[in-house]
């Protein structure tokens, strides 16, 4: 959601905010903003609505100098998209700047006691803006007769804790002073915040890649930790004042890596690395000669995986749809009983768990605060809870009792595709994995195996299909909808397929279970309404072959994807067809998503979307 980027050291600071800032384009906003402190003391700021080409241009004709600063690219929360409402914000006296992720739930008490208090001097609508004025407040008084750098950087970091000690909510903030120079604090609580360690230069940021460029060193805070930064040192607290030892990690990707290439977006660069990212999410995970999956990083034993009864997959957006689709794999591999949940619903509602209860929280990020919370909730029960997530680093990474890492690389793209297809492979692999402990024969596991060591190699062969389906989305380019149709494993792939359809086109998209469409949607079936079938040759094809027949006796055009002998049955039914490569149930989801990806991307471009940056999304969901 909201950026971060802060930076204290011997370099200018503004290329470097904006640059970071850039970096994080992908995760939503409306708004830019910094603030630098120049070798005068005085706190300079540029902040605008609007995209940082906005705040770029800005610069250009009134520049800032200075070494250290902070910046913001925001998500709006409180109050309307304003220059006013941008970030930073200022504390009374406007030597404080401050930029802040999250939500602060008691913000409208604490702005009444310091209105109460005197303090009047309020320039916008947001939440965040009484946090500066309440940290400002506290350091002033602590600091009136202070003259000492050291002693005023020591008054700054207690004011910070004292204040967000009174807070309720959550929050990554990054803050500067004029009047304590080269020195910058960062804390945070249900937001990310990561601090880069340079040579001669540290970074603040709630995303790593806005600095990967800089530095691959970093630190990745824990919530209630307090970090005080200047150009050689820093050091990290909890809101009580204790300090402890904290991990310097290295960035597994490099700057290289989230650039697109050759590609005209981020989307279509990371479907098309999907060969590669599926081989990743299997690589050194699968046991030709025992026919199962090895997951050591579940951190269960044989007996304990034996006596696991029942399987809660819980996730947000594509990565509830991995679950989905998770649920038919685990339940049919392994006959155990699996249910999806809402990762927003999860810890709001009572949930019966019984005790040989194992749940899985499915995060592309491993920072997004709903399934966040549902993990948090789920362990405070005391049930074993694993996470499925993209960084090693992350939140849920480290909370989770274990879990399996995805390996799919950087996910620039607001729209989710690699990180999908890479979920859905690691469920099959743990459908695997329970299933041999079970039921499945040798020789099922292994033409599991085979059918999962196929998928890089089909995969390329679907994504050789681009040029087809971008013809399909030209003849579809005038259409104000569609309804996407699956059954079993491919029921959720209708959902993603809608899902994609809505995230980059805006167009009013449905996934449905083919066998709905009697019971009610058949009503919207009409000639400028395509419906899209997952129809593969399989044991249920029949049923969608009625199911597309129906459509076609109302006149609803179709788009089939199909495989092995189902487009000589489509032939005279479907207006279009997609063929994809023969592949059993269990991995046909992998298949038949990507074409989906693709008709989304293609439409998306046909209407001149901002593909990689679409409306009112954020790549990370940080906030509920």
């Amino acid at each position: 959601m909201c950026g971060i980027v802060g930076y204290v050291g011997r370099a200018k600071a503004a290329p470097i905010l904006l640059d970071g800032l850039r970096r994080l384009e992908y995760r939503g906003y409306d708004s830019a903003g910094l603030a630098v402190v120049n070798g005068r003391h005085e706190l300079q700021t540029r902040k605008c609505a609007g995209r940082i080409a906005a705040l770029a241009k800005l610069m250009v004709k009134k520049p800032v100098s200075g070494s250290f600063g902070v910046s913001h690219t925001r998500w709006a929360t409180h109050g309307k998209v304003t220059n006013e409402n941008a970030h930073p914000h200022f504390d009374a006296s406007g030597k404080l700047a401050l930029v802040h992720n999250g939500v602060i739930e008691n913000y409208q008490t604490l702005r009444e006691e310091l209105i109460s208090g005197g303090d009047t001097n309020f320039r916008s609508e947001t939440d965040t803006e009484v946090l500066a004025h309440l940290i400002g407040k506290l350091y002033d008084e602590s600091c009136a007769t202070t003259v000492d750098t050291p002693q005023k950087k020591a008054h700054m970091l207690e004011a910070v804790r004292a204040a967000l000690q009174r807070v309720i909510g959550t929050y990554g903030i990054a803050l500067i002073h004029s009047d304590v120079p080269e020195f910058m604090i960062g804390a945070r609580r249900g937001s990310p915040l990561v601090l880069g360690v340079g040579k001669g230069e540290n970074f603040l940021a709630s995303d790593v890649s806005a600095i990967v460029a800089y530095t691959r060193d970093a630190v990745y805070l824990n919530d209630f930790d307090v970090v005080a930064v200047d150009r050689e040192k820093f050091e990290i607290s909890s809101l009580a004042g204790e300090t402890g030892d904290h991990q310097v990690s290295k960035v597994e990707f490099t700057a290289e890596d989230i650039k697109k290439g050759d590609y005209a977006h981020y989307m279509l660069k990371e479907i098309f690395e999907q060969p590669g990212t599926v081989r990743d999410a299997m690589r050194g995970r699968l046991s030709p000669e025992e026919c199962t999956a090895r997951l050591g990083g579940l951190n269960m034993t044989p007996p304990q995986l034996r006596d696991v009864g029942r399987i809660i997959l819980t996730g947000c957006g594509t990565a509830l749809h991995a679950g989905r689709v998770g649920e038919y794999l685990i339940e049919a591999l392994a006959n155990i009983p699996t249910e999806v949940e809402y990762a927003s619903e999860f810890r709001h509602r009572n949930t019966p768990l019984t005790r040989e209860t194992l749940v899985f929280t499915i995060s592309q990020s491993g920072e997004t605060a709903d399934t966040l919370g549902a993990l948090r909730e789920s362990r405070r029960k005391g049930f074993r809870t694993l996470g499925i997530c993209n960084n090693v680093a992350s939140t849920i990474a480290r909370e989770s009792d274990g879990g399996v890492y995805m390996h799919a690389g950087p996910e620039i793209g607001v729209a989710a595709t690699k990180s999908f297809t890479s979920q859905v492979v690691i469920l099959t692999l743990i459908g695997l994995l329970f299933g041999r402990m079970r039921t499945l024969s040798t020789a099922e596991g292994s033409r599991i195996i085979e059918s999962l060591e196929a998928l890089p190699e089909q995969i390329e062969t679907v994504l050789k299909l681009s040029d087809q389906i971008k013809e399909i989305a030209k003849k579809y380019a005038d259409v104000t909808g569609m309804l996407f149709f699956g059954r079993q494993f491919n029921f959720p792939i209708a959902l993603e397929g809608a899902l994609k359809m809505k995230e980059i086109t805006y167009l009013f998209a449905e996934g449905h279970p083919s066998a709905e469409l009697k019971h009610g949607i058949i009503a919207l079936i009409r000639p400028d309404l395509p419906s899209v079938f997952i129809a593969p040759d399989d044991g249920v094809f029949s049923k969608n072959l009625n199911n597309i027949e129906q459509v076609k006796a109302r006149k609803g055009p179709v788009i089939a994807l199909t495989s092995g002998n189902g487009a000589s049955q489509l032939k005279t039914l479907a207006n279009e067809i997609v063929t994809l490569p023969e592949a059993p149930d269990c991995v046909m989801p992998v298949l038949s998503v990507i074409p989906l990806q693709l008709l989304a991307y293609h439409l998306a471009v046909e209407l001149r979307r901002d593909v990689d940056k679409p409306r009112n999304l954020a790549k990370s969901v940080t906030v509920e």
